[in-house]
């Protein structure tokens, strides 16, 4: 369950941490129902950013979410402090129900042994993937692709909007990729744009975000109402994703050519 990585010569990386949705028997066989089913993927995110600009790098990981998240603090840390959230193992869906059956959740010593194997891995081939991407072009953006049910009442009140830009709240990048990403979004007929709402971006934002060194980082999380059907057996709409591919692909566009 190695990351998955497709390197390009041009500037951008595309992040895919919840894509995902291979889990250990040893741990499958602990899971209840609810977590068997696994919701609280990211569906279809390879399929629906795939092929939209030439000459990126795309880094995912395989496992799934509830194995471990690899967009969350490798100590544990909230990256929400006061608000619903899930944690580096999760042991609840986003609707706050339990995973696993009773008494098999991850010990302290299981969630470190399933960070040193499957956490750490993802973030050195991102890690590298920066790096290279940097000795190239003298800086590297780093665009985190996520998705989400339109409507999880645990984790926020109504209905999310369709685009929600997260940037640490101004720190994770220049400015100029933010309000780039926010115009293409704000522009887009009958779509909904958030910056630094709900979501401002996980640790995979957070840490690597170093705009003084060059170094730039910014999460998409999408309503997933505007590319799939948000419920079992999840379906990916063409129709409605190639709507969305066409916005995808401007803000993918404008990245790429943002320091011509």
């Amino acid at each position: 369950m190695k990351p998955e990585v497709t390197p390009g010569q041009g500037p951008l990386l595309l992040a895919q941490p919840h894509g995902g949705l291979e889990i250990p028997d040893s741990i499958f066989s602990r899971l209840n129902p609810k977590g068997q089913a696994r919701a609280d993927t990211d569906w279809h995110i390879t399929r629906l950013y795939a092929g939209l600009v030439p000459d990126v790098t795309i880094v995912s990981t395989p496992v799934h979410r509830y194995v471990i998240d690899a967009n969350r603090d490798p100590s544990d840390q909230s990256l929400y402090p006061g608000q619903n959230t899930t944690s580096l193992c999760p042991t609840t869906t986003f609707d706050g129900e339990e995973i696993y059956l009773p008494g098999q959740s991850p010990s302290d010593d299981e969630v470190q042994e399933r960070q040193r194997r499957y956490h750490q891995p993802y973030h050195d081939a991102l890690q590298a993937q920066l790096e290279r991407i940097h000795q190239l072009h003298g800086f590297a953006i780093l665009y985190d692709c996520h998705s989400i049910r339109s409507l999880v009442p645990y984790l926020f009140e109504g209905r999310l909007p369709d685009f929600n830009i997260g940037t640490n709240s101004g720190q994770s990048c220049s400015p100029l990729i933010e309000t780039t990403v926010h115009a293409v979004c704000d522009d887009a007929q009958d779509y909904s744009v958030v910056t630094n709402g709900r979501f401002k971006g996980g640790w995979t934002t957070r840490h690597y975000g170093e705009p003084g060194r060059g170094r730039h980082a910014i999460q998409m999380e999408l309503a997933q109402s505007n590319y799939m059907q948000e419920q079992t057996p999840w379906h990916y709409d063409t129709d409605k994703a190639g709507r969305l591919r066409v916005i995808l692909t401007a803000i993918l566009q404008n990245l790429i050519r943002i320091f011509d």
